[in-house]
Formats: C-alpha cells, structure tokens, sequence
C-alpha cells in the first residue's frame, strides 16, 4: 500500500483558495479598484489611501504611515514625495524629535480628499441602489463577517457576548438546515437525521403551546449559533421534552450548550412538568456531558441504525 502524507488540517483546499480569488477578481472590478486613476482623479488607489489616514489623524510619522498600511517604506517615500509636489501635504520637524517628521494634509489636501471622499460614498451609493433593504443588509453582514474572521485584532471569541431569545421566521429553518448539515458534517449521518428534525420542528408548529412549549436561539454577532426546544411528550402528562439542543462549532466552550439546557429546566419547572427527559445517542460526549452535569440520568439505551450509522441510542431523564 503506498504511503502518503496525512493532510495537513490547518491548510485551506484548493476549491476554496479558488473561490476567494474569483471573489477577489469580481469584486476589485465591480468597485473599479484596478483603475490606475482611482475615483475618476489623477491619484492612483494608493495615494488616495494616504489621503484618507492623513485626513482622520492629526499628524503621523512616515513610519507610522508605513506601518498602518504594511506600504513598504520607499514606496511611501515616493508617494509622499509625489503628494508634496501636488502641494497636497506638509512636513515639519516633531517638537519632542528633531530626527522624525509629522505630516500633515494641506488645506489644499484637505479639499482634495473631501471631493474624493464624496465621490466614493457615491459611487457605493450607486452600486447600492438597485438592491432592496434585505440584499443591503445581508451584504454588509457578510463584509461584517470577512472582516471579524480575518482581523486577527478583533476581540477573542470567548470575550464576545451571546443572547438568548424566543424564535421568530426563519429560525425553525435554520434549525433543520444546521441539524442537516453539521450532524452529516461531524458524524456522517444521512439525510434520514435532517428528515426527523423536520418532522420535530414540523409538529412544534402545528401543535405549539406558548403556555407550556417553548424554543430558544442563542444568537452571537447577529448570526444564530445555538438552538434547543421544550416540548410537551405526546403520551406521558406531565412529562417534557428536551429536543434539537445544538451549538455551532464557532461558538462551542463559550457555555452556550449548557445554558440552552438550563434554560429548559427553568422553564420546565415554572411550566408544572414534573420530569424532563431526553433522547439522544452516546456518540455525542460534548452533549452527555451537559445532560449529566445538569442532574440527568441515564435510564434506557438501545442500538439503531436509523442514520446510516451504527449507534446507540440514550434516554436520559431529570426529576423537576
């Protein structure tokens, strides 16, 4: 058998190498990046940059210029040169260094950038305006994500804030959706799991009782991340159930797994229940962790095959 060499997990597939370049192709000519003169002037994108750094600080260093930009050093040298003869910017000696120079826009800068920054808040304007309030908001929730995942100074995920809160449309969608594809994801379940969540969020809706029934979405950055429902038992009165506790993998050790479950024995309690059971498979250890952690007990098992995996099936039960 030959051997070859264990992939390496951290790097990323050629498919999505591609489709970030192609992403990176249409959107640098859709906003007209390419264009040697940038927003219909003379000054190329570079040089406009600079503008825009020196327009909103008071003064900056060329070093600090080079820095905030990753422009090499003479490079910037070149630009700044250029910028001077266009009378665009000053230099003058640092009052607590005689070594460095603070530049500084002009007020002949300053009206140069104004009419630039105008133009580009037009041009986004106008690229905008075909599109309704929904498509806007979801282009700049995706630009709000690219720049989240790859801003390496944004705050620790374990520092961002969560919120739990009642379902609303589109919501019990999500639930199947995510079910679907993160159970096949992570354990390589068929699509006979997504079929029963379906039947489990369907009935929710046709026999829903607000007094005594309730679903909950843990949302983080305005994206769900985490679901879980509380639902009379068909056949034992009193009885609830625990369903479709899930929590995304970007927001796994944040606590989101056992406050969703918390959250369904408080209510449980506060709604009459005098037991609360579960059903769910041993394979997910994360989640019989949380279940044992809460007072759960184990009180039946079975072997199934109904996923297209062999497994054991597990009901577990607290006593409110």
């Amino acid at each position: 058998m030959p051997i070859t060499a264990a992939a390496d997990p951290t790097r990323a597939s050629s498919d999505t190498v591609e489709a970030i370049r192609r992403f990176n192709r249409f959107y640098t000519r859709r906003i007209h990046i390419l264009d040697e003169a940038h927003l219909k002037s003379d000054l190329p994108l570079a040089t406009v940059r600079v503008l825009y750094e020196l327009a909103h600080r008071d003064a900056m260093s060329a070093a600090d210029l080079a820095r905030e930009l990753d422009l090499d050093a003479g490079y910037l040298s070149r630009i700044l040169a250029d910028l001077g003869r266009r009378r665009l910017v000053t230099r003058q000696r640092a009052d607590d260094d005689a070594r460095v120079s603070r530049i500084r826009l002009t007020a002949r800068g300053r009206a140069r950038y104004a009419m630039l920054d105008s133009r580009a808040s037009d041009d986004i304007a106008a690229l905008l305006s075909p599109l309704g309030d929904t498509p806007q908001r979801r282009l700049v929730a995706a630009m709000d994500a690219i720049q989240s995942i790859l801003d390496d100074t944004q705050p620790d995920a374990a520092t961002t804030p969560y919120l739990l809160r009642t379902h609303r449309p589109g919501d019990l969608g999500w639930m199947v959706w995510r079910h679907g594809v993160l159970y096949t994801d992570e354990y390589g379940w068929d699509e006979r799991f997504e079929a029963l969540v379906a039947r489990i969020v369907s009935d929710f809706v046709a026999h829903f009782d607000q007094a005594h029934e309730r679903c909950w979405i843990a949302e983080r950055d305005g994206e769900n991340v985490g679901s879980v429902m509380a639902v009379k038992h068909p056949e034992r009165p009193g009885v609830a159930k625990l369903r479709l506790l899930l929590v995304e993998p970007s927001a796994r050790g944040l606590g989101i797994g056992r406050r969703l479950v918390d959250e369904c024995i408080r209510f449980s309690r506060q709604s009459g229940y005098h037991t609360l059971t579960l059903w769910t498979n041993s394979v997910l250890v994360s989640a019989r962790r949380i279940y044992e952690a809460a007072g759960f007990r184990l009180v039946h098992e079975a072997p199934h095959n109904d996923f297209g995996e062999n497994l054991v099936g597990q009901t577990w039960e607290l006593a409110l």
